[in-house]
């Protein structure tokens, strides 16, 4: 008899074997993406022989950003729906530059830095765009598996390769510097809550604040710089035991000094790995300091009084000449550049890129300006004055508010989690480089380890202004990943393809002077 087959049949037959041939290009692209972060003898990304990979394991980092595995959600075949990419996306994005910007809004002016905010986000937005586009404007060359540095390396050769080298460095320490400043902060107010707790001691900061409850505090008052532990105590105790533990518990001279006992030997290991799976905690700890700002704003009310330019002592104008601090700390606040074509490249429907990207991005602002405009609004001024709004916004409330102590202990895990896997990022980038071996020895880590934790000591013992490291790392790797090289790469695409006009000219050179500009001002303002 004839052999018969249903056309329904050969329909199945042909979408599994196209579904396999997926599933087997998804695991090469894995592959290869492993290979070339470590070297052939560091397996700590490298399947065993013996194991299939599975199509969907795949770890993304951001500066000052979260960790985030992408293992979940997928469809079973290596892809994710458009509600996980955009997810991913903004779970990326959302870091410690969160707690910065209300600070930057009120650098620039209330109304200013909504606007900031906004033009901001539209504009990396554009230069990403460009970096998801970069690659497919490659003809003739197979770029399924680039990166961002590669594009670069294709354009500008061996100068587009060191040069994103560094400053993707720029961006690896700025984000580990930033880490172990607010490590510093959050291990020192949660290690003092728990001292006086146990010991029943009730003190107050020596600073200005508020009265009641819900008390809010003005630690730049008291001092040019930073506040220290200085306080009184109000019931009686074991003096001589709570002036020694002063002594010794304090913010700038001791803490940052005993998070080397901890942080130091994990950088050191082969493979981090481990860490990753505490992503989570990124989002749980976004979500709280949301929480956390609708709460206290529901209880200090908003506090608003608009001066377009002139200052009084309680707010400030509503433009200021300061505002370039403000697009420094958001040039990373919303920079994901050099992670994005991973991301998206796992987008089940590669079509909507472009709407889940803009989607993300518009998740991402949403999310910085509640919490930049809730904190200033609800800033209770009077009697404060707007200008003492910390650049951690969390410093505003004392060591003994229970839900900022739970905040501080969300983010201590989450930063003790995410830093080495930072750490283990910048020694596979720069080492492998150098070396061609993630860990050539004990000797070539160690030093290296020592020379990052070394500038994070330095830091948090004379220089603890997240804001001001934010901002000039920022606007370093910024200038490099969001403005120049995207506008670069399209220009000389374009006019290598005889498309080039002189209005897409004017435009990406007018966006490479605004990234310039905006590393300058960091220096002169």
């Amino acid at each position: 008899r004839p052999f018969h087959v249903e056309p329904t049949n050969i329909v199945s037959v042909n979408d599994d074997i196209q579904r396999v041939t997926d599933e087997a290009s998804a695991m090469n692209k894995r592959i290869h993406y492993y290979s070339r972060l470590t070297s052939p003898s560091d397996r700590a990304l490298i399947a065993p022989d013996h194991v299939l990979p599975a199509p969907d394991e795949i770890y993304v980092y951001s500066p000052l950003g979260t960790a985030f595995k992408v293992d979940s959600c997928t469809d079973g075949y290596g892809k994710n729906s458009s509600i996980v990419t955009i997810f991913m996306i903004w779970n990326t994005m959302m870091g410690t530059s969160i707690l910065s910007i209300p600070w930057g809004i009120k650098q620039a002016g209330f109304t200013s830095g909504i606007i900031l905010i906004l033009l901001m986000g539209i504009l990396t937005l554009y230069c990403c765009y460009r970096v998801v586009k970069s690659r497919k404007m490659i003809p003739l060359i197979d770029t399924s598996n680039w990166e961002f540095p590669d594009v670069c390396k294709y354009y500008f050769g061996s100068f587009g390769q060191w040069s994103s080298l560094l400053f993707s460095m720029v961006s690896l320490v700025g984000a580990m510097v930033v880490y172990w400043v607010l490590m510093s902060n959050f291990l020192f107010n949660t290690g003092k809550f728990i001292y006086n707790f146990v010991h029943d001691i009730n003190v107050t900061d020596i600073v200005p604040g508020t009265n009641g409850s819900n008390k809010v505090i003005c630690p730049s008052a008291a001092s040019g710089h930073p506040p220290q532990n200085r306080s009184v105590m109000f019931s009686s105790g074991n003096d001589t035991g709570f002036e020694l533990f002063e002594e010794w518990w304090n913010k700038s001279k001791t803490v940052p000094f005993y998070l080397i006992a901890v942080l130091l030997p994990l950088l050191n290991l082969k493979s981090p790995s481990f860490f990753a799976k505490f992503n989570v905690l990124g989002t749980v700890s976004v979500v709280y300091l949301v929480f956390l700002v609708t709460v206290k704003a529901a209880h200090l009310g908003i506090h608003l009084e608009y001066n377009w330019f002139t200052e009084n002592d309680f707010f400030v104008p509503e433009f200021r000449i300061l505002f370039p601090q403000l697009t420094g700390v958001l040039t990373l606040a919303f920079f994901i550049h050099n992670c994005v074509i991973t991301l998206l490249q796992n987008n089940r429907n590669q079509e909507n890129n472009v709407r889940d990207l803009s989607i993300a991005y518009f998740l991402v602002g949403l999310t910085y300006l509640y919490v930049g405009v809730i904190i200033f609004a609800s800033f209770p001024s009077p009697p404060l004055s707007k200008e003492c709004i910390e650049q951690n916004f969390l410093d505003n409330f004392p060591s003994d508010d229970i839900m900022s102590f739970v905040a501080r202990i969300f983010l201590l895990f989450q930063m003790m989690t995410v830093y080495p896997l930072l750490g283990y990022l910048a020694r596979v980038q720069l080492l492998r480089q150098f070396f061609g071996n993630a860990y050539p020895s004990v000797f070539h880590v160690l030093v290296l380890n020592v020379a990052i934790v070394g500038a994070g000591v330095a830091m948090a013992r004379f220089y603890p202004n997240i804001g001001g490291i934010i901002r000039y790392s920022g606007a370093t790797c910024g200038l490099a990943f969001v403005f120049v090289y995207p506008s670069l790469i399209y220009v000389i695409s374009q006019h290598r393809a005889g498309q080039l006009t002189w209005p897409a000219l004017i435009i990406h050179i007018f966006i490479i002077l605004l990234g310039l500009a905006n590393l300058i001002a960091q220096f002169l303002l």
